[in-house]
């Protein structure tokens, strides 16, 4: 993704739709609808070149600091289906974005989605979504006209509909998404799926830097009425939320995430790298350097991997037991995925990652590492959704 240059109000008003457990159901003005026929509707379909096949191999740094190369190898056959939508990304100077790809576009793919060909057929449609133009000008007082929040998540539904009728064939599909694309996918889920007889082939929903709403102590309620949170990587049907913060800088009162919605309810956490509870060792694929996905003026910079520095020339870096997560829940209930980094006496691998918000040289605390939520959770996901699988094919044979 291109590197995004944002004032602390813009980010603030990204964060309304990050947070967002759903859009508005409301009449939408008249306009055009998609032809999802057209294949330039899609970033992302099975059986092309488009921007799901790109370089996607990583470099493994152990903490010794030696290297080695892990080339990415996509599914032959994939049995199931995966439908992404991505995050608050677009530069366009329109309050809703064009059908298009920026490079914006095209690189959160490869961050947040691409990898998932290992386990499915992917499939992520180009959308109109709210632009950080559009949210950098109502949050400094000076409104575009013409906004239209429902337009993106009319879509998504279109495009989702004409996926169920040309292309799913009965298979199986996990649902993807982050950020703005996560609350777009909620409410999809709502209007669309949950308690429908579509819900069958839902192998599980994956929302990411969101704040799904379930009861206090509760799996099931709340957002989705019959979809419950994912206790285990043998169960389908199920969904993961999570929003993650590093454990040393839980969040703050003013938190984007992790806060309730009201009285008796709470954000859900799930951690992909143990959905059983407690802690588990994250696999993640960390953006090398130059491609960090990144919010503000000094987000993006990733100091060296290894000391003394190796080059590394693949887009993604692997760091196989530096870190670790674990849901938490801090005393004014804020739920949160607890990011730990181990300690490595040696000193040389880093113990140090890029994944902060940072503004005028700040962190901004309420942001947590909602930049690399995907990025630090990637192989733990594509490990869940492969057992997911494994288990939904064996249930309904």
């Amino acid at each position: 993704m291109s590197k995004l240059t944002l004032t602390p109000v813009a980010l603030a008003a990204w964060g309304l739709l990050a947070v967002a457990p759903a859009l508005a159901e409301a009449p939408a003005a008249a306009v055009t609808k998609n032809d999802y026929a057209d294949g330039k509707t899609w970033l992302c379909k099975p059986g092309r070149a488009d921007a799901c096949t790109v370089d996607l191999d990583a470099t493994v740094v152990k903490a010794d600091g030696s290297t080695s190369l892990d080339r990415f190898k996509a599914a032959a056959d994939p049995k199931i289906d995966c439908f992404y939508v991505y995050p608050t990304v677009s530069n366009d100077k329109t309050p809703n974005s064009d059908m298009d790809a920026g490079p914006e576009e095209i690189s959160v793919i490869k961050q947040q989605f691409a990898r998932f060909a290992s386990v499915c057929r992917p499939y992520a449609p180009l959308y109109r979504q709210v632009t950080l133009t559009a949210l950098r000008a109502r949050m400094t007082g000076k409104p575009m006209a013409g906004v239209d929040q429902l337009l993106g998540y009319n879509d998504v539904k279109d495009a989702w509909n004409y996926y169920l009728a040309h292309d799913n064939k009965g298979r199986g599909v996990v649902l993807i998404g982050h950020s703005q694309g996560s609350g777009v996918l909620i409410q999809l889920v709502k209007n669309e799926i949950d308690a429908k007889p579509i819900q069958s082939k839902i192998v599980s929903v994956v929302l990411g830097g969101a704040r799904l709403q379930v009861p206090v102590g509760k799996d099931v309620g709340g957002d989705f009425k019959s979809i419950p949170l994912c206790r285990s990587a043998s169960q389908v049907g199920c969904v993961m939320n999570f929003a993650s913060f590093r454990a040393s800088a839980p969040p703050p009162a003013d938190s984007l995430f992790g806060g309730s919605s009201g009285p008796g309810m709470e954000a859900a956490c799930s951690n992909p790298a143990a959905l059983g509870g407690g802690k588990g060792e994250l696999h993640a694929y960390m953006a090398s350097g130059a491609e960090m996905i990144a919010a503000g003026t000094d987000a993006a910079k990733q100091k060296a991997w290894t000391d003394p520095a190796t080059k590394i020339t693949t887009p993604f870096v692997e760091v196989p037991g530096m870190l670790a997560s674990e849901c938490q829940k801090d005393v004014t209930g804020k739920t949160y995925l607890a990011i730990s980094t181990n300690p490595n006496p040696g000193g040389k691998r880093t113990t140090e990652y890029a994944g902060d918000v940072v503004i005028f040289g700040k962190v901004q605390a309420n942001w947590g590492l909602h930049l690399v939520d995907m990025n630090l959770t990637m192989g733990n996901l594509i490990d869940d959704v492969r057992s997911e699988t494994a288990e939904y094919l064996r249930s309904t044979k």
